[in-house]
């Protein structure tokens, strides 16, 4: 016979898929739910957690427990999925130029018409031809930050640099300390390889670093996790301060530090990488696919000697060596100076954005940084995130809730947007459909 609480899971559970209860709507607490149910409050705890375990309900501490919208995709849409053509796509930033088409016709045939093509047909070292580690060490040399090429390992693009990272250096179990609201590609990679996430809280301007040392004082952390350099979501710039203090953490508890440089090269003035300050324990993780194109997965990762071979050996579990013609292009662009024109064009791309989005939200709350291609909208306590997404995603625009971002207990009412990755026509459109939903949603 079916477990009494059991058949309470499936009641609500078809109550939820049916719409006899409408996504967003608090369910009763648990101790109401006891009452009513006449079971024991543990049990009525337990329903909840399968309900949640199913993904039907969202318990949120000190607030309740509530209907998820079942109607959008799991993740709200930061999990890749089809979009339609006729959806606006504020969930992932592919930045493109004008003529980029041309240049890549152009740049293929370069490498077809130059060098030793016969080579591109046989495996390549693991770690990537010497020749295009010097180049793409010298195109990230920076700020004093001068890395050598034996310290490269060229790789599929960032994702898989942070991949090749996680296979290599750490293990099922082990614990890393990493923003409460972080990039959502390693959290997925964290669940993959049974990782054990702990959420630093964070002021405005960064982590709250005298939290993570007393994280480090509770817990054996095994790395750090971070993004110093324009943060995803939130868009802050760690100060050399910050950066300095963070290193003398990770000194003290034996931190591995995973640098994320993914959207570094929109901040044209920074302090020094992480990597600069503490290279004998950071692996620093970036690529060339927000700075020349998504589907170029060429990306490089900066590590300190002692970690290239377990690196090396993930390259060779996961895709045996980067394919030699992305690579090649690659490097002919950073060469003749169009990998630093594309920089420099999205760089002044990103701003242009910032001000449509300064421009068209008016009084919204809004936390970004004036260079970005994302921005954080934190929604008033009551307000509902995935209602907001829901009603957004009828209007045909895709944005993201922040559950795929949050790592804490608590998940926020908030909304991310990719800036990047429709023409600016569109995007005012869609800022202003953005801005209508909030407001709708707040009067609610």
């Amino acid at each position: 016979m079916k477990a009494r609480y059991k058949a309470i899971v499936d009641r609500f559970a078809n109550m939820i898929r049916n719409g006899d209860i409408s996504g967003g709507t608090r369910l009763m607490t648990h101790r109401e739910l006891s009452a009513q149910e006449h079971i024991s409050l543990a049990t009525a705890t337990r329903v909840y957690s399968e309900l949640e375990a199913m993904g039907l309900v969202s318990g949120e501490t000190g607030r309740g427990t509530f209907v998820r919208e079942i109607s959008l995709p799991y993740g709200h849409g930061v999990d890749q999925h089809a979009v339609a053509t006729d959806v606006l796509d504020l969930n992932f930033n592919y930045p493109s130029l004008p003529g980029q088409g041309e240049l890549l016709r152009d740049a293929l045939r370069q490498v077809s018409a130059v060098g030793d093509l016969e080579s591109h047909l046989r495996y390549q070292p693991h770690a990537g031809r010497l020749s295009e580690r010097e180049i793409i060490v010298g195109h990230l040399s920076c700020h004093g930050f001068q890395p050598t090429a034996d310290n490269v390992v060229i790789v599929n693009g960032a994702q898989h640099g942070l991949t090749v990272t996680v296979m290599g250096l750490l293990r099922p179990g082990d614990v890393v300390a990493v923003d409460a609201l972080t990039y959502p590609g390693f959290k997925a990679l964290a669940e993959l390889y049974h990782l054990e996430l702990l959420a630093i809280p964070y002021h405005a301007n960064g982590p709250d670093l005298t939290a993570l040392r007393q994280l480090c004082q509770k817990r054996h952390v095994r790395a750090v996790y971070t993004m110093p350099t324009l943060h995803n979501p939130l868009g802050w710039v760690l100060t050399q301060n910050q950066r300095t203090e963070l290193v003398k953490i990770a000194r003290t508890h034996d931190l591995i530090i995973i640098e994320d440089a993914a959207y570094a090269y929109l901040i044209s003035r920074t302090p020094p990488p992480i990597a600069f300050f503490a290279p004998e324990r950071t692996v620093y993780v970036t690529g060339f696919s927000k700075n020349v194109a998504t589907g170029l997965r060429v990306g490089a990762v900066i590590c300190p000697e002692v970690y290239k071979p377990a690196l090396e050996r993930a390259v060779r579990a996961t895709t045996w060596n980067t394919p030699s013609v992305m690579t090649t292009l690659v490097c002919n662009w950073i060469q003749d100076g169009t990998v630093a024109r594309f920089e420099k064009l999205k760089r002044r791309d990103a701003r242009q954005r910032q001000s449509v989005l300064r421009e068209t939200l008016g009084h919204i709350p809004c936390i970004t940084h004036p260079v970005s291609y994302f921005a954080w909208l934190p929604l008033p306590d009551e307000s509902r995130a995935d209602r907001v997404v829901k009603d957004l995603m009828n209007s045909n625009i895709s944005v993201s809730a922040a559950d795929p971002f949050c790592t804490s207990s608590t998940t926020p009412q908030a909304i991310r947007i990719a800036l990047g990755s429709v023409i600016i026509p569109n995007l005012r459109q869609a800022l202003e459909k953005i801005r209508d939903a909030i407001e709708l949603e707040q009067c609610r």
